[in-house]
């Protein structure tokens, strides 16, 4: 089995979060700290798939 792999903090590559707002794609990074707040509190889902055929 192998094992998992571990990097120090500066072998890190920094990972840029981008999200759609208003139609635009935007890093999260250009964002003032009210608009990062507020991202950190969103909730995600994910909707059922819908079926291919009608049952009605």
């Amino acid at each position: 089995m192998c094992s998992p792999i571990k990097l120090e903090e500066k072998e890190r590559t920094r990972c840029e979060i981008w999200t759609r707002v208003m139609g635009y794609h935007r890093p999260l990074s250009s964002w003032n700290r009210g608009k990062q707040s507020e991202h950190k509190e969103r909730c995600y889902f994910n909707e059922p798939a819908l079926s291919k055929h009608s049952t009605t």
